[in-house]
């Protein structure tokens, strides 16, 4: 008999209705035809141990108890009732599949369940990464030996192992050093959470201390044979001097010199070029799009979108698996898409029409196997039913999906897009328009210009329709515009810009090894886990609301001053992720990593401990946190009830 063990119910029940024989629910597993069980995990149903399973006095917060870093790792049940299900079925099975998610968690939570009950025998592992019949049935009859991917559970195991040993031990630490100055409440330190407050409350000091500059855009009102335009005076290739550090003009004199040359004069097209361009609907959603979006236009915080996402998934059964970090379908689940709109018609009236004129047969560039992960893109499933049962954030979430989905069916967005470099005087002006031929999937999709697109006009005269040109034809130049403007400060971040920001953290780094390794692993935390991390800090009153905007608290901010500058920023999880990487491919020991992280540890432990305790004003809201000289005994050790532990669950 064969036992597999799934990552979550739902993958279980898709398995069983795949295996031969009827699938038949008993108490915590499927029996399937004589020859197979299938039984379930609901994500990770063991966790690391708390300090105190390794010793009673760790019970107690206590300063010299740090570092805490155990030589034998333990773990703790948090699921009896699945463990128990699993550990009687063992015995029974001649062979054990793994039916975990196909990636480093994934791997992690099943084999994590064998080592726990002593299983020593045979493995074989399934990767299925659509819950599709025809899918799941091909994953079956492509079974693999688990022994290949002992690598991928290491290095998951080193990352659990690591956050834990960070995590416990700052955490513990700086909240000691507050208590030790007065402040009751806990001051977590962890791996993600801690660099997304240092990216806040850096971004909030930028905006307090910006000093507005003047800076000079020089645009020209062109007449010509077929009409009227703007363009924009372009700098000197050798501008020394008269530009600051974003290249802007801040020389007044020189667009004043350029108005007085160029005004009232003839010139001529240097260049003109006019290209057929196109534009592919926008990819389905993972969760961190979906978030982003939703709390742009239905004003969601990410834990409200997640919850929301859940809430179809579990309760009302139409959307798919919500926590993925992937855009992309895979292509046999394109045969269901006539059924998929036909149900987007019925659930979403306003969509019907729209639904009614998609191409059915197109097959967009989002159904592609191998950009597939763990798992696809969030679509509707085939449930149909009435929205108005759902609350205002499920209805809203919905219809986001269903929109994205019917854009798959949609030809691209079609433009022309005009270039012009016009000569006057030896100045040189450009412009450049778009003149849409087809609207496409737009027709579906609001547009929402860019911040990038809104600057560029400075830049390159971006406007619409231009009208036609011919290279060498003359021009002339009716009034010369010198618009003074003033640089303006970065905006606040929002909830939907803090999951852009974790996703796209690269970009607020400098250094260029790192900023690579960042983009490779896409950012800080995972989709499961960035909402709980954004809202841990909100809990933790390290950063607050202002309507929609979210700026750090006077705490937040002095946690971030009093913490070393490495525990503030994203570059030690680019360097773990390469170390993960190499124990995964079988270039670097588990225990060598876990080494370093405990020697790494040690040494940020011991520099904090040495410098002194932390005085916290608190009365409702944070008022700041100093050093205040050495932590005391009975400062440092004063009896409270202890702080819960911080959670590294990376399914959390």
């Amino acid at each position: 008999m064969r036992l597999f063990i799934a990552e979550k119910p739902s993958l279980a029940r898709a398995i069983a209705d795949a295996l031969p024989g009827p699938a038949q629910r008993r108490d915590g597993y499927f029996q399937c035809g004589p020859g197979d069980q299938v039984a379930w995990c609901a994500g990770h149903i063991l966790e690391p141990a708390p300090p105190d399973a390794y010793d009673p006095k760790f019970k107690q917060w206590r300063i010299e108890h740090l570092p805490i870093a155990p030589d034998e790792w333990k773990l703790a049940v948090s699921a009896p009732d699945l463990l128990k299900t699993i550990k009687a079925l063992l015995p029974l099975a001649a062979r054990v599949v793994h039916a975990g998610d196909p990636d480093r968690e994934g791997q992690l939570l099943v084999d994590e369940v064998l080592e726990f009950l002593g299983y020593r025998g045979a493995v074989d592992r399934l990767l299925i990464s659509d819950l599709n019949q025809s899918a799941v049935r091909k994953a079956l009859a492509g079974l693999k030996s688990n022994d290949r991917y002992r690598g991928l559970y290491e290095a998951a195991l080193a990352r659990q192992r690591a956050d834990w040993l960070y995590g416990i031990n700052l955490t513990r630490l700086y909240t000691l050093l507050g208590r030790a100055g007065g402040y009751d409440g806990v001051l977590s330190v962890g791996r993600v959470q801690t660099p997304l407050l240092g990216l806040i409350v850096r971004r909030d000091l930028e905006i307090e201390c910006f000093e507005a500059r003047t800076y000079y855009a020089v645009s020209a009102d062109i007449q010509c044979a077929s009409g009227r335009f703007t363009a924009i005076w372009q700098l000197p290739k050798d501008a020394v001097g008269i530009v600051d550090d974003a290249g802007r003009l801040v020389d007044r004199e020189l667009a004043l010199a350029i108005r007085t040359k160029t005004v009232g004069l003839s010139g001529l097209v240097a260049h003109c070029s006019r290209e057929k361009k196109s534009e592919a609907p926008p990819l389905p959603y993972s969760l961190p799009d979906i978030q982003i979006d939703a709390g742009k236009h239905l004003g969601l915080a990410p834990k409200q979108t997640l919850d929301a996402c859940q809430a179809l998934y579990e309760t009302h059964r139409l959307l798919t698996y919500p926590r993925s970090d992937c855009t992309y379908l895979p292509e046999g689940q394109h045969d269901q898409a006539a059924a998929v709109l036909g149900v987007i018609a019925s659930n979403v009236p306003s969509l019907r029409a729209a639904t009614g004129s998609a191409d059915r047969s197109r097959r967009s560039r989002a159904w592609n196997d191998q950009k597939i992960t763990a798992h696809h893109a969030i679509v509707p499933t085939l449930v149909t039913k009435s929205l108005a049962a759902l609350s205002a954030a499920e209805r809203g979430v919905y219809e986001l999906v269903a929109c994205r989905y019917v854009a798959q069916f949609y030809p691209p967005f079609e433009y022309h897009e005009t270039k012009l470099e016009i000569v006057v005087e030896g100045e040189r002006f450009r412009a450049s328009g778009r003149q849409p031929s087809s609207e496409g999937w737009r027709a579906l999709v609001a547009r929402v210009p860019d911040d990038e697109e809104n600057q560029s006009a400075d830049q390159d005269g971006s406007t619409g329709a231009l009208p036609a040109f011919e290279e060498g034809e003359r021009i002339t130049c009716d009034e010369v515009i010198i618009s003074e403007k003033q640089t303006t400060p970065p905006k606040r971040f929002t909830d939907a810009m803090l999951i852009e920001a974790m996703s796209g953290i690269a970009r607020y780094v400098h250094d260029p090894k790192i900023k690579q390794l960042l983009r490779e692993t896409d950012g800080i935390g995972t989709p499961a886990t960035q909402a709980a991390i954004i809202q841990t800090l909100f809990d933790r009153r390290f950063i607050e609301k202002r309507g929609r905007q979210v700026t750090s608290t006077p705490l937040g901010r002095a946690l971030i001053r009093t913490l070393p500058d490495v525990t503030t920023r994203p570059d030690m999880t680019a360097l773990w992720e390469a170390a993960m990487r190499r124990i995964a491919e079988g270039q670097m020991p588990l225990r060598g990593f876990l080494g370093a992280v405990s020697k790494q540890v040690a040494g940020l432990v011991e520099s904090a401990r040495s410098l002194g305790a932390l005085q916290v004003a608190d009365s409702g809201t944070a008022t700041g946190v100093t050093r205040a000289g050495t932590p005391t005994r009975s400062g440092a050790h004063r009896r409270r009830r202890s702080p819960p532990k911080p959670t590294n669950n990376p399914r959390g």
